[in-house]
């Protein structure tokens, strides 16, 4: 009996919820054209069908990866569902199937054009992640840290371990503006929250002042000579600018090169 494909799936945009859509695809012998959340759900010619997540069924998916196929193959799995992949729930159950039919060996398969946009995929959400550990500022508002970030990923559940480790002992928020999700970590544990809206409040004096001295510094340690705006934009590409304290207007600066900052290393 050949499997229905004139269909499209509607889930809720959790992880559970797109593993419940696998156990669907599997249960009903369908093959969905496209897995849309509601908000991305477009005016289709095809019947739309909404699936419940049950969180008995994802986790039989779950366990049933590493089991079936690999640990690798299901840390594929999790690492795409952050990435931004245009319709990455098809290109996850794309990449099941045939890792339930191949077994161990489909993680290796990098010629599969259904293992490598997801490798290609997860390869960009990596050096995201790893990019904001370092180009992340944090300004201090009352007895709280709060950074801003602009991620094409769902970067905030990568970078959380990292923020934790490293401020225990603080109270501090990162919010992407791009998902409008908030990680927010406070006495030992950490939460990411969906927010509708956040707006930061307004610097107070002294952290404006830190703020200043730091770009006076990050100004005062570059080297004229080596000016390299190109070279620069290699190391910091610009797209994470809006959000880092050095690269922000100069005022009140005396420095010559107020207005350029020269390029520098310095990232944390």
């Amino acid at each position: 009996m050949p499997w229905r494909t004139d269909v499209v799936y509607l889930y809720d945009g959790t992880l559970q919820g797109l593993l419940t859509c696998v156990f669907e695809s599997f249960s009903c012998k369908e093959l969905p054209m496209h897995i849309y959340t509601q908000e991305e759900c477009e005016l289709s010619l095809f019947t739309a069908k909404w699936v419940d997540t049950d969180e008995e069924k994802a986790r039989r998916v779950w366990e049933s990866i590493p089991k079936k196929i690999s640990t690798r193959a299901r840390q594929l799995v999790l690492q795409s569902f952050y990435t931004c992949l245009p319709d990455k729930e098809r290109h996850i159950l794309d990449f099941l199937r045939l890792g339930y039919a191949a077994g161990p060996s489909v993680t290796e398969r990098i010629t599969d054009e259904r293992v490598f946009v997801l490798q290609k995929a997860v390869k960009h959400l990596l050096n995201e992640a790893h990019l904001l550990k370092g180009f992340l500022r944090f300004s201090i508002h009352g007895n709280v840290m709060v950074g801003v970030i602009e991620p094409k990923n769902y970067a905030l559940s990568l970078i959380a371990e990292h923020f934790c480790n490293r401020y225990p002992e603080e109270s501090f928020l990162i919010y992407d503006k791009t998902h409008k999700q908030a990680l927010v970590y406070q006495s030992y544990q950490a939460v990411i929250l969906q927010l509708d809206s956040f707006e930061i409040p307004k610097e107070g004096e002294e952290e404006l002042r830190y703020q200043r001295l730091w770009q006076r510094f990050y100004d005062t340690v570059g080297v004229e000579g080596r000016y390299n705006p190109k070279c620069r934009m290699t190391h910091m590409p610009k797209r994470y600018w809006g959000n880092m304290v050095e690269m922000a207007p100069r005022e009140n600066h005396s420095d010559a090169y107020a207005d350029k900052p020269a390029f520098t290393s310095l990232t944390a």
